[in-house]
């Protein structure tokens, strides 16, 4: 029996938690991204870090220059070069900030024993004189709102490292700047770090909230085909239906049919039966919850007077116009009309509160007009919803492009709202309704 393997020791632990801290100080973590989180809403916004970058450089340089120079009595050249050392990589802190910590640092700690001979002098500001020390800030919150947890804490410890081993260098008194720039870096690691959480988990929570978006979208626009296909099944069913009753009873009340007529018909109710068969387990397919309701008969535009007297007693005053001579309408084109009034109305009721509301259909013998138009929301009222997913829209349009028909929805410059489809009633080609299912 193979023994267990043994329980990491706390050495290994330690071990790996340098590891860590090392490897965050050598590999950048960065991702391109907005600086304080958030989406760039105007692209000119993505190049104001960089303008801001530029303007401190060119700020604390010669200000570096002349400190050193002036305060400390560097030669110039000595001076200029510890201050491009210093402010030049600036220019990376949007981009590459723990890069320019890597210069920065030691060009930083260089100017430290650079300046231990004038620590005794009149300025005995030392090891950080104020341009150092302002320009070193600004590195560590830029890496702070860029890197990652374990760099942030390998830069506080090389700080506070470095702070401590100047000190003991020059154990005299002075400033106490070591003290000052490592109080202010932690200050600025953890707010930096907190801002940077916060930007990611706001991005991560806008990404999960588009996509839930983008899926309910897509389940209703589902939803609604597979229902526009089961109300087609009931409409091809009947009439199949229709036809395989008529082929089968031909031969019996029609006498006088040759062998071949009767075969003929024989043959066309078998392909209707065929037909049936296969519409039914395409329906068992769609029709997964398990209702009866959906079995019951299709409304259509004739009871949109039930629909306009629910409306009213739901608080919207509405109005009909509906002839009573449209005629016998085809069966997905009723339908359709009735769902676009029915969805119309409950937008207004959801949306518009006591808003007035005018339902008009029409029919000029090759189209059926169907119009929903509701004026401003009574201001003594207040919305059941205030914004909406517009999947009832999405509804509709799959309707009327079902249909061969066309949709118009908008706004009116009143604050109402405008509905109006216009639905073909010569019936589509047979390949028409495969596009959505």
């Amino acid at each position: 029996m193979t023994p267990p393997p043994p329980p990491p020791s706390s050495d290994s632990a330690g071990l790996r938690r340098l590891r860590a801290l090392g490897h965050g100080l050598t590999h950048s973590s960065y991702v391109p991204g907005p600086l304080f989180g958030g989406a760039v809403r105007r692209r000119w916004t993505q190049f104001i870090p960089y303008v801001l970058a530029l303007a401190l450089t060119a700020t604390l340089l010669p200000v570096t220059i002349l400190a050193l120079s002036n305060w400390y009595g560097l030669p110039g050249a000595l001076a200029g070069g510890i201050a491009v050392a210093q402010t030049v990589p600036l220019l990376l802190l949007v981009d590459r900030p723990l890069l320019a910590w890597w210069i920065v640092l030691p060009a930083d700690v260089l100017c430290a024993l650079v300046l231990l001979p004038q620590a005794d002098g009149d300025v005995n500001v030392w090891p950080w004189p104020a341009p150092v020390l302002i320009g070193y800030l600004f590195v560590v919150l830029a890496v702070a709102l860029r890197e990652k947890r374990p760099t942030l804490v390998g830069v506080w410890l090389v700080t506070g490292a470095v702070s401590i081993a100047l000190a003991l260098i020059y154990s005299r008194d002075n400033d106490g700047t070591n003290v000052l720039l490592f109080v202010l870096s932690s200050v600025l690691l953890v707010i930096g770090g907190a801002v940077r959480e916060r930007g990611e988990a706001q991005r991560r929570l806008a990404e999960v909230q588009t996509l839930s978006e983008a899926e309910r979208a897509q389940r209703t626009l589902l939803e609604e085909r597979a229902r526009i296909a089961r109300e087609l099944h009931d409409v091809v069913a009947h009439h199949m239906s229709v036809i395989t009753v008529q082929a089968d009873s031909a031969p019996y009340r029609l006498t006088g049919l040759s062998p071949e007529a009767a075969e003929e018909f024989g043959s066309i109710a078998a392909s209707a039966r065929e037909s049936l068969s296969e519409m039914r387990r395409l329906l068992v397919v769609l029709r997964n919850d398990g209702t009866e309701g959906e079995r019951a008969p299709q409304p259509g535009i004739a009871r949109a007077q039930q629909l306009v007297e629910a409306t009213v007693r739901a608080g919207v005053p509405a109005e009909l116009s509906l002839p009573g001579d449209l005629g016998a309408l085809p069966p997905a084109v009723d339908l359709s009309a009735y769902r676009i009034v029915q969805e119309a109305l409950a937008n207004v009721v959801r949306h518009a509160p006591g808003a007035r509301t005018r339902v008009s259909v029409a029919s000029d013998g090759s189209f059926l007009t169907v119009l929903v138009v509701n004026g401003p929301s009574d201001a003594t009222s207040s919305p059941l919803e205030t914004t909406g997913t517009g999947h009832g829209l999405i509804g509709m349009r799959e309707r009327v492009r079902l249909t061969g028909g066309t949709l118009d929805t908008g706004p009116l410059p009143d604050g109402g709202f405008r509905v109006a489809a216009r639905l073909p009633l010569d019936p589509l080609p047979a390949s028409a309704p495969e596009d959505v299912t």
